[in-house]
C-alpha cells in the first residue's frame, strides 16, 4: 500500500496548513556526494607530514597502573611519540553539560588516558605516533604497564551491595539532590513523586509488580571513532573529527587540555552513524598531545574492537515496576525502582529513563526512584532516547499483562489512560498540546491493527514510546546570492538528512524551491555556537534558527525592493518569493530577479540568526508487531510492523520515515539479539560484528510508517522532534507480541532464541 492510497494518511493529512516546500520530498543536497563515495568522512583526512596513532588499552577491567614503561616504545624507529596521563593537565571536578547528559571533566579526562586505576577492559592507557600505523601498533607491545589486578563489578546490583569492590574510593552519593558521606558505587539517587502513591494503591481494585533486566547495548555505528589533530605552532589546535557536535567536541577540548576556546578550531567531518554514541570525546586530546609532541598532524583511527571496548554503549539496568488500576481500567497509581549501569564513571542516562517511564499515561499516584551505579564496563554515552527503550520494556510490559487481566483491547486501554493536553507528568509541568492520544487513534484504525493475525505460535503485540525532545542553542546564516540562490551556514553536524530538512524551513520562508537554497555544515570558525545533533532537536531548533535568518534575508529583501521602487518597506509585500507593491500590482519582482540587482542598491544581503527555544513539545509513537515464535528454537521472527508516530508537522516525509524505520530496526536488535557478552573477568567476548549479532535486511520486514501530525505550539512549523522516540516501543512491542504467540512473559533484553526457549519449556514442565 503506497503511502497515496493509505486511507489513516490521508485522513491525519486533512485540514493542515498548505506549504510551497514543507512536506514535499526534495533529493537530500549531500546526496550526490555521498552515493558516488566523494564525502570527506573522518577517516578520509589527509595532511601533508602525517603521523599515525594508536592506543594502548587495558587487559583488565578492574586495576591499579604502578607503573607504565614507555622507553622501548620510544627507542623503536620510526616512533615519533608517546603520550600518557601524565601529559594531561590536573583538572578540578567540573560539569558539563553535553545536550545529551552531563559529564565531570574530571572523569572524562581520566577516561581519555587513564592515570591511577583502569576501569574497563579497553580503558585507553597510553598514545603512540608513528610514520605508519604498523610501526604505531608494533610499538604498543613494547609499553610496559605494571598492573595491580583488582576484583571487577559486572552488575548493576551486584555493584549497589555494601560489600561490593569499590572503583572510586571517592565517589560519595548523591541522594535526592544533596551530597552525602556515603562512598559507594552509587552515583546519584533521583526521586520524582507524584499525588500520593500509597493511598492510590490502596484504592486500587488490583496490583501487578515485576522486575526487568536489560543487557548492555552499542550503538552499532558503521564508522568507527576517528581523529586528526595539528597542534600548530602558534598554540592554535585544529582539529578534524566525526562528532555530533562541533562545538561540543571544542568545549570538550578545552577543558580536558585547559587550553581557551579561542584557540581550538573543530572541523567536522561527515559522519557515519552516531546515535548518541559520537558526542564524548575519546581520541581528540590524544591525537593534540602526540601532535604538540612531535609538530606533526596525528591520526587516529579505532578498529571495531576499540569501538565495542573503548566507547560508551548504552546501559545494562535492573528495573521493578509497580501498578495498581481499577476494575474500569483507570490506573490508579504507579511505581518504579530504576537502576541504571553507568560504566565505570558517573552519568546513566537514569533521569530520562525516569521521566519517560510513565510518560505516556495520567495517572494521579505516582513514585519514581532511579540509581545511577558505577561498574566496570566502558562508560555509557547516550543512544537514541538514552534510557527510555529500558524504561519502556518494563512499563508497557506490565501494561500488556494489566490488560491481559481485565480482558480489555490493550490500544482501548490506552485511550482510557493516555496522557493529553494539561495532564502532568510526575517529573514536570503539565503537558502543552500533544499527539499521543492520536497516535493510539492512528493505530486502531490501521489496516495492520484490523487485520486478523492467523495461524500457530503467532502473536501480536502493541506498545507506546515517549521522549521529551530538547531545544538548546543553534544558529544559522544565509547569504543571497546574485543568481536566486542562497547559501545557507548552520552548526548542526548532518546525520538524518537534516541539512535539507533545515533548508526547506529557510526555503519556505523566502517563498524559493529547496534545491535554490546550499546548506553548509560549518565548523566552529565559520558559524554562531551551535548544539549538539542529538536529542531530536536539529529540524526543531537549527529549523528554526534557518526561519529566523530567512525571515531577516525576507526584511532585507523588501527594503531593497522598496528602495528600488522609492516607497517605504511597508508598502511591498512578500508571498512566496514574489516583491509586489501594494499600491501598484503591476509592480513585481521575483526573489531571483530581486537578487541580480542587490549589487546596485547597496551590496550583499546576509541574514543571520540565533535561537535558544523552549518549547520542543515532547513526541510520543504507538507500535504494533506480528511476530511468530518457533516453539522447538525459540527463534522470533517479525512479520509485521507498524509504526505511528506524532510528527508535529513533517518538513521531509520522507526522513521522517527514515528515522521511523531506522528506531524500530535497532529497536528489534535490542530486543531480539544485542547484548554485549562478558566474561567473569571482565572481558567482553563478543567485541566484533561477527559475535554482536545486529539485525540485517533478513531479519527485518518492510516496516509500515504512519506519520501522525498535531503541531507543535512551540514552533512556526509545529515541528517536533522524530529521530528518538522511535526506539522507545519495539522492545516492549515484541515481549508483549511473543506472549501472545507462546504464552510466556519475558523480562529480560535481549529475548534471545536461548533465553526464549527456556521459558517455554519452562512454561511446558508447569503444565
Amino acid at each position: 500500500m503506497s503511502k497515496l492510497e493509505n486511507p489513516i494518511q490521508e485522513e491525519l493529512s486533512k485540514e493542515k496548513p498548505k506549504y510551497k516546500v514543507i512536506g514535499t520530498r526534495p533529493i537530500r543536497h549531500d546526496g550526490t556526494d555521498k552515493v558516488t563515495g566523494r564525502a570527506i568522512y573522518g577517516a578520509d583526512v589527509k595532511i601533508s607530514g602525517l603521523l599515525h596513532g594508536k592506543i594502548l588499552r587495558s587487559p583488565h577491567a578492574h586495576a591499579r597502573i604502578r607503573s607504565i614503561d614507555v622507553s622501548r616504545a620510544l627507542a623503536l624507529p620510526g616512533v615519533k611519540a608517546v603520550v600518557t596521563a601524565q601529559d594531561l593537565p590536573p583538572v578540578a571536578d567540573k560539569i558539563e553539560e553535553l545536550g545529551e547528559g552531563a559529564i565531570n571533566i574530571k572523569y572524562l579526562q581520566e577516561n581519555i588516558l587513564a592515570r591511577e586505576k583502569v576501569l574497563y577492559k579497553g580503558h585507553a592507557v597510553a598514545g603512540v605516533a608513528a610514520i605508519n600505523p604498523h610501526i604505531a601498533e608494533e610499538a604498543l607491545a613494547l609499553i610496559e604497564v605494571d598492573y595491580e589486578v583488582l576484583p571487577p563489578v559486572l552488575g548493576v546490583r551486584q555493584a549497589m551491595r555494601e560489600d561490593a569492590p569499590l572503583l572510586h574510593p571517592d565517589l560519595k552519593t548523591k541522594s535526592l539532590g544533596e551530597k552525602t558521606d556515603k562512598v559507594s558505587n552509587i552515583a546519584q539517587h533521583i526521586q520524582y513523586k507524584l499525588g500520593d502513591p500509597e493511598k492510590g494503591f490502596q484504592e486500587a481494585d488490583f496490583v501487578i509488580e515485576r522486575e526487568f533486566t536489560t543487557s548492555t547495548v552499542h550503538q552499532g555505528y558503521i564508522e568507527p571513532h576517528n581523529a586528526t589533530a595539528l597542534w600548530n605552532a602558534d598554540g592554535n589546535l585544529t582539529v578534524w573529527c566525526s562528532t555530533q557536535g562541533a562545538f561540543m567536541a571544542q568545549r570538550q577540548l578545552s577543558d580536558v587540555l585547559q587550553i581557551p576556546v579561542s584557540k581550538i578550531k573543530v572541523i567536522p567531518a561527515e559522519i557515519g552513524g552516531g546515535f548518541g554514541g559520537k558526542i564524548p570525546i575519546y581520541l581528540e586530546p590524544v591525537a593534540a598531545l602526540l601532535s604538540r609532541k612531535t609538530g606533526r598532524p596525528v591520526k587516529i583511527v579505532m578498529s571495531r574492537t576499540e569501538v565495542f571496548e573503548g566507547t560508551g554503549p548504552t546501559p545494562a539496568s535492573y528495573i521493578k515496576v509497580k501498578m495498581g488500576v481499577k476494575r474500569d481500567g483507570r490506573i490508579v497509581a504507579a511505581q518504579a525502582y530504576l537502576a541504571y549501569e553507568a560504566g565505570a564513571y558517573p552519568g546513566s542516562p537514569i533521569n530520562p529513563g525516569c521521566m519517560c517511564i510513565f510518560a505516556p499515561y495520567n495517572i494521579p499516584n505516582v513514585l519514581i526512584d532511579g540509581y545511577d551505579v558505577v561498574v566496570n564496563k566502558p562508560k555509557t554515552a547516550a543512544y537514541r532516547a538514552p534510557g527510555a527503550t529500558n524504561a519502556a520494556f518494563a512499563s508497557e510490559t506490565v501494561i500488556d499483562e494489566i490488560c491481559e487481566q481485565l480482558g480489555m483491547d490493550p490500544l482501548q486501554f490506552r485511550l482510557l489512560n493516555g496522557a493529553k493536553e494539561g495532564d502532568r507528568k510526575a517529573d514536570g509541568l503539565p503537558y502543552p498540546r500533544i499527539g499521543y492520544l492520536e497516535t493510539v487513534e492512528a493505530a486502531m484504525k490501521h489496516e495492520h491493527y484490523q487485520t486478523p493475525l492467523k495461524g500457530p505460535n503467532r502473536g501480536r503485540g502493541v506498545a507506546s514510546g515517549y521522549w521529551f525532545n530538547v531545544g538548546l542553542q543553534s544558529s544559522a546564516i544565509i547569504s543571497v546570492n546574485a543568481d536566486g540562490t542562497v547559501s545557507l551556514v548552520e552548526g548542526s553536524t548532518d546525520i538524518g538528512g537534516t541539512r535539507t530538512s533545515v533548508a526547506m524551513q529557510a526555503a519556505e520562508v523566502l517563498g524559493i524551491a529547496a534545491e535554490d537554497v546550499r546548506p553548509v555544515v560549518g565548523d566552529t570558525d565559520s558559524v554562531g555556537y551551535t548544539d549538539v545533533t542529538g536529542g531530536s532537536r536539529v529540524t526543531f531548533a537549527t529549523g528554526w534558527a534557518a526561519y529566523e535568518a530567512a525571515q531577516d534575508v525576507k526584511r532585507q529583501m523588501i527594503e531593497r525592493a522598496a528602495k528600488i521602487w522609492g516607497v517605504s518597506p511597508e508598502e511591498v509585500t512578500s508571498v512566496e518569493g514574489v516583491f509586489q507593491l501594494s499600491k501598484d500590482p503591476e509592480k513585481r519582482m521575483t526573489f531571483k530577479e530581486l537578487a541580480a540587482q542587490l549589487s546596485k542598491t547597496g551590496g550583499p544581503v546576509v541574514g543571520r540568526a540565533t535561537v535558544a527555544p523552549r518549547g520542543v513539545g515532547g513526541a510520543f509513537a504507538t507500535h504494533i508487531v506480528d511476530v511468530e515464535v518457533d516453539p522447538e528454537t525459540g527463534k522470533v521472527q517479525i512479520l509485521r510492523y507498524t509504526a505511528v508516530q506524532d510528527a508535529g508537522k513533517a518538513i521531509h516525509p520522507s526522513y521522517v520515515e527514515g528515522q521511523m524505520q531506522g528506531g524500530v530496526a535497532q529497536g528489534i536488535g535490542w530486543a531480539l539479539n544485542e547484548e554485549y557478552f562478558y566474561t567473569p573477568d571482565g572481558r567482553m567476548a563478543n567485541a566484533s560484528f561477527l559475535d554482536y549479532r545486529m539485525p540485517t535486511c533478513l531479519d527485518l520486514p518492510m516496516i509500515d510508517t504512519v506519520i501522525v501530525e498535531v503541531p507543535n505550539p512551540g514552533h512556526p512549523f509545529g515541528v517536533r522532534g522524530v529521530g528518538e522516540v522511535p526506539i522507545v516501543p519495539p522492545a516492549a512491542a515484541i515481549a508483549n507480541a511473543i506472549y501472545r504467540a507462546v504464552g510466556v512473559r519475558m523480562r529480560h533484553l535481549p529475548m534471545s532464541p536461548g533465553r526464549v526457549l527456556e521459558e517455554i519449556l519452562k512454561k511446558n514442565q508447569k503444565s
